[in-house]
């Protein structure tokens, strides 16, 4: 994702109301999001999807490391050797 610029990209509520159709057409040209403030504090984000989803798909890929690495501290694990054997004997079977 794009980093937000401050000049256009925070808006306050009554501002996103007015201008709705617009804000989401610069969301989607820009990638980058919009901040929308009500009563001068950030209350909500407006993201693009296809953004949206790359950030999903960023967040399950660290927290699948971050278990990883729990794995690994905990001593779960198994060596390359014995994995490989063991899925080359499942697929023998």
């Amino acid at each position: 994702m794009i980093d937000l610029s401050l000049a256009e990209d925070i808006k306050p509520l009554s501002e996103f109301r007015a201008h709705a159709t617009a804000f989401i057409q610069q969301v989607h040209n820009t990638k980058r999001p919009i901040v929308i403030t009500q009563h001068g504090k950030s209350s909500a984000i407006l993201v693009d999807v296809t953004e949206y989803e790359n950030l999903l798909e960023t967040l399950n890929v660290l927290q699948d490391i971050r278990m990883a690495e729990q794995d690994i501290k905990q001593g779960r694990v198994v060596s390359h050797s014995k994995a490989k054997k063991e899925v080359l004997d499942a697929l023998q079977r």
